[in-house]
């Protein structure tokens, strides 16, 4: 099922700020959008976006970071989804997908569902063009719980055996995945051994709820440990 667009996280202090540093009207910037862009916006829309109240299309978004002269990520809040992350780089979706090396409509498919399903080289392409950090790649592509259950695999079993998933799944180098899943299972085991030692009668529903809550919170603490985020 593919998602319907929605329209990116407008910043709307900044759009107010860029414009009044270049000593702009919002009737000037509506002028700049038609005469430049062909797009009929009135200067009560820019008002209102400079408010918050309505947020400007993907398309009027681009166009005002031409008028106010800035980045389209200068205009965006925190991009979260990876439709929202190549937006704020001001890259067209064919654009990106010919560099990374896919079909247009396969990239837009993998976009509009939130879903990404290139290999480790195209992964790693989509990771350098929009400035991804590992983190911010799992949550644009739609990976946080398929990280999250094979970490909570690694952990409670044999780390070894998910370094090659994790190495497919995370632009991370596989060094540095043996060290944190290391580290991880070490920790893990390490306080269950402890809550049954100290835990008495209780220790082993003691030793449950540590486990759960070591496991709940595995992501956070995964890109804590990793000297990569």
């Amino acid at each position: 099922m593919w998602l319907v667009h929605s329209s990116p996280p407008f910043n709307a202090p900044a759009a107010r700020r860029l414009r009044a540093a270049l000593g702009m009207a919002p009737g000037h910037v509506a002028y700049g959008l038609r005469a430049q862009y062909g797009l009929l916006v009135t200067p009560e829309t820019v008002m209102a976006w400079e408010r918050g109240e309505i947020p400007p299309s993907s398309a009027e978004l681009t166009a005002l970071a031409g008028v106010l002269w800035c980045s389209p990520g200068e205009l965006l809040a925190e991009p979260v989804t990876l439709r929202e992350h190549r937006i704020a780089r001001g890259v067209a979706p064919e654009e990106l997908a010919r560099r990374i090396g896919l079909e247009p409509s396969a990239y837009q498919k993998m976009e509009d569902t939130g879903r990404w399903k290139g290999n480790e080289r195209q992964s790693a392409t989509l990771t350098s063009l929009l400035g991804l950090t590992p983190a911010q790649f799992v949550t644009a592509t739609g990976k946080h719980d398929e990280l999250a259950e094979l970490l909570r695999n690694a952990v409670t079993t044999r780390w070894q055996a998910y370094v090659k998933p994790l190495a497919k799944l995370l632009p991370v180098a596989k060094s540095e995945l043996e060290r944190v899943l290391e580290l991880l299972h070490g920790d893990y085991q390490s306080r269950m051994l402890a809550t049954l030692s100290w835990g008495g009668a209780g220790g082993r529903a003691d030793s449950g709820d540590a486990g759960r809550e070591f496991l709940a919170g595995i992501v956070d603490r995964f890109w804590e440990l990793a000297r990569v985020r």
